[in-house]
C-alpha cells in the first residue's frame, strides 16, 4: 500500500489539467484586467518634467499641450561666439508632436505578454517628446542664422577722426558651424529655462593685435597729428592742420602683421584746404586768350603763361617724413615742375582766328545760386578751341554739375514741376551757346528746349541740357578754328565765337503760336514743394536765313512744343527762392524737351 496522501499515477493525470485549468483562468483574469486599462499611460511616466502617469492617451496629449505648448513656441537662447540669439523655435523648422509623443508613452499591443504586462511595469520617468523637423525650413532658417552671426575678423588698426588717433581694437572672426548647429538646437528645444545652449563655431584670430596698435600709436599716430605741418612752395608757407592731415592718413598692416602709415597724397593735394593754397604759391599755367578790340579785331587779349605744379607724389614726398618730427622739424619744402600752357600766345595766333562769327548775352534775375553755377560753367567753357570737323560737347566740356566740379543747389524742372538740383540754373547757358552757335552759322547736331516756355528766352530759340540723358552739340562745319569766349555777372552772360565766317549773316525767323493749352491748377505742399506761375502751352516754328553777298543761300526750320506751365501753389508755407507773391521769379526756365528721353529727367534750369 502506499503512504496516504501519495499521488498515483492516475491521480497525476487528473490533478494536472485541473491546475492547467487553474492556471488558464488565472492568465484570463490578468489579460481581460489588462484589457481593461485599455490605452493609459503607465503610472510615473513624465516627459521633460511633465507628469502624464496614468492618464489616457488623449488626457496625455491635452496635458502635454498645455504644459510643453509655450515652451515649444518660446525662442531658444543660443551662444554664438560672445554673443546669445533668441532663435525661434519654427525659424529652424522645430516643432513639439504631442499626439506621437502620447502615443509613445501609452501600452500599446493586445498579445497576452504586452496586456498582462500592463498590470505589473512602471512609467518612463524621462520619456523623450517626439520633436518634428521640417528639414526643408530647418535647411533654410540655419543658413539665415550663419549668415545673420557670422562675425568677420577685424585686425586692430588706428583711425584718424577731427585730427585725433584712435585705435580700432581687433575682433575675433566667428562662423556658425552650420553642420552641427541644429543639431545642437534640437537638444536644447523643450529644455527647461536655463544658460543658453553653446552653439559650435569656428574662430579666426586676427594678425593685428592690442601690442601692435599700442606701439603704432606712439611711434606715428600720435605724433604725426601732435601740430600742423608747414609747407613751402615756391617760397609761400601753406600750413597743414592736424585735421586736414588726419583726413588722409591710415595705417594698415603690411605681410607680417606690422601697421605701416599710408599718406593718401593724391587726395590730400585735392582737398580743398589744401589745393587753393598750392596752386596759388605754384602758379598755375595761363593760356593765351583771345577778344575783339574796338575796331572789331580779333587780338590777344591775355598773353599765355609757363607755371609750376605740385603732384601728388612730390607732395608725399615731404609731407610724410615730417610727421613723426617735432618743432621746427615739422616743416617741408615742396617741389614743383615747370608747366606749359595749353594754348601759348605763338599758338593762338596760329589758329588764324580773324573775326568774330557771332554773340549772344542773356538776362537774368540774380541769385546767389546762378551766379556760382553759371559763373562755374562759363569757366569751363571760355577759352574752348573747336576744330574744323570737330563736335563741341555741353556735358563733355562742363562735366557733371556737382559739388566736387564746384556746383550748388539750384532751382530747376523735374517732370513739369520746380524742384532743387544741383547745378540749377545752367540752362541759361545752354541758351545762350545754342544761340551763339545759331548765329554763327554752325551745325545744331543735339538740342532740346524746355519744356514749357520760358519768358525770357527766343520762343523756339533755347535749350536746356541733363546730365547722361540730354546735351546740346554742334559741329564746326565752318572750315576754320572756332575759339569760344564766355563771361559772366550776377546778372547776365555773354558767349561770342571768334572764327572765319561761313555766311556773311544769318537771319531768325519766327511763326505765330499754334496749337495753344492752356496751364491747369496744382494744389501741393510739403518742404520740396515749389511755386509755379501759369503759362499756356503752344507750339511754335522758328527759322534761320543764311546771307552771303546780301543774297539767301539755305534756309532751315525747327519745330518747338511747350507743354503748359502748370499753376502750383504751395500749402501751407511758399517754397523757398520764390518772389514776395510767391510767384517764381519771371522768365524761369524748365527742365526737358519733348524731342528727347530727358522730357520725365531732370534739367538744369532756371
Amino acid at each position: 500500500m502506499r503512504p496516504a496522501g501519495s499521488w498515483t499515477g492516475k491521480n497525476w493525470r487528473i490533478a494536472l489539467p485541473v491546475a492547467g485549468g487553474a492556471l488558464v483562468l488565472g492568465l484570463g483574469g490578468l489579460y481581460a484586467a489588462g484589457l481593461a486599462m485599455g490605452d493609459d499611460v503607465a503610472d510615473g511616466t513624465r516627459v521633460r518634467g511633465v507628469e502624464i502617469g496614468g492618464m489616457s492617451r488623449a488626457a496625455a496629449q491635452s496635458t502635454l499641450l498645455r504644459e510643453l505648448g509655450p515652451r515649444a513656441g518660446a525662442p531658444i537662447p543660443a551662444g554664438i561666439g560672445d554673443r546669445v540669439e533668441q532663435v525661434a523655435p519654427a525659424s529652424v523648422g522645430l516643432s513639439l508632436d504631442a499626439a506621437a509623443t502620447a502615443e509613445r508613452a501609452s501600452r500599446a499591443g493586445y498579445g497576452p505578454v504586452e496586456v498582462i504586462g500592463r498590470l505589473f511595469a512602471s512609467g518612463d520617468p524621462d520619456l523623450e517628446p517626439v520633436i518634428r523637423t521640417d528639414e526643408q525650413a530647418a535647411r533654410a532658417g540655419v543658413d539665415r542664422l550663419v549668415a545673420d552671426t557670422a562675425q568677420a575678423v577685424r585686425d586692430g588698426s588706428i583711425a584718424f577722426e577731427a585730427g585725433k588717433p584712435q585705435v580700432v581694437p581687433a575682433r575675433t572672426g566667428v562662423t556658425l558651424v552650420r553642420d552641427q548647429a541644429l543639431g545642437a538646437l534640437r537638444d536644447a528645444y523643450l529644455r527647461p529655462a536655463g544658460a543658453p545652449v553653446a552653439l559650435p563655431v569656428t574662430r579666426t584670430e586676427p594678425r593685428v593685435g592690442a601690442e601692435e596698435t599700442g606701439r603704432a600709436l606712439r611711434e606715428f599716430a600720435a605724433p604725426a597729428v601732435s601740430g600742423p605741418v608747414t609747407l613751402s612752395v615756391a617760397g609761400t608757407r601753406i600750413p597743414l592742420s592736424p585735421a586736414v592731415l588726419g583726413e588722409h592718413l591710415e595705417m594698415s598692416p603690411d605681410a607680417g602683421g606690422r601697421l605701416v602709415p599710408a599718406l593718401d597724397s593724391e587726395a590730400l593735394l585735392a582737398d580743398p584746404a589744401v589745393a587753393g593754397p598750392v596752386a596759388e604759391a605754384a602758379g598755375q599755367p595761363r593760356d593765351a586768350a583771345l577778344d575783339v578790340d574796338a575796331a572789331g579785331r580779333v587780338v590777344v587779349a591775355q598773353s599765355s603763361r609757363a607755371g609750376q605744379q605740385v603732384t601728388g607724389e612730390a607732395l608725399g614726398r615731404a609731407v610724410l617724413p615730417a610727421l613723426t618730427r617735432s618743432g621746427a622739424g615739422r616743416s617741408a619744402e615742396v617741389a614743383t615742375t615747370a608747366v606749359e600752357p595749353e594754348l601759348t600766345d605763338a599758338g593762338v595766333r596760329s589758329l588764324g582766328i580773324k573775326e568774330k562769327m557771332s554773340s549772344f548775352t542773356v538776362q537774368f534775375p540774380a541769385a546767389p545760386y546762378r551766379t556760382t553755377n553759371i559763373g562755374r560753367a562759363v569757366e569751363l567753357i571760355n577759352g574752348s578751341v573747336v576744330m574744323p570737323g570737330e563736335q563741341w560737347s555741353f556735358n563733355r566740356t562742363v562735366g557733371e554739375r556737382t559739388k566736387e566740379n564746384g556746383f550748388v543747389d539750384g532751382i530747376m524742372i523735374n517732370d513739369g514741376r520746380y524742384v532743387k538740383s544741383p547745378g540749377g540754373g545752367v540752362s541759361a547757358v545752354a541758351t545762350t551757346m545754342y544761340n551763339a552757335m545759331f548765329f554763327a552759322g554752325l551745325k545744331p547736331l543735339e538740342h532740346g528746349a524746355h519744356s514749357f516756355y520760358i519768358e525770357r528766352y527766343p520762343e523756339g530759340r533755347e535749350a536746356t541740357v541733363a546730365w547722361g540723358s540730354l546735351d546740346l552739340r554742334w559741329l564746326n562745319d565752318s572750315g576754320h578754328p572756332v575759339y569760344v569766349k564766355a563771361t559772366s555777372t550776377d546778372t547776365s552772360l555773354t558767349i561770342t565765337l571768334l572764327g572765319t565766317k561761313k555766311y556773311d549773316e544769318v537771319r531768325a525767323t519766327k511763326g505765330p503760336r499754334t496749337n495753344v493749352v492752356p496751364p491747369a491748377k496744382i494744389n501741393a505742399a510739403g518742404p520740396k514743394c515749389e511755386v509755379q506761375t501759369p503759362l499756356e502751352g503752344f507750339d511754335v516754328t522758328v527759322g534761320r536765313v543764311f546771307v552771303t553777298n546780301g543774297q539767301e543761300v539755305k534756309r532751315e526750320e525747327y519745330k518747338t512744343h511747350y507743354t503748359p506751365r502748370d499753376e502750383v501753389t504751395c500749402e501751407p508755407e511758399t517754397a523757398p527762392g520764390t518772389g514776395p507773391s510767391g510767384a517764381p521769379t519771371p522768365g524761369t526756365p524748365t527742365a526737358s524737351s519733348p524731342a528727347t528721353t530727358a522730357q520725365a529727367a531732370a534739367a538744369q534750369g532756371r
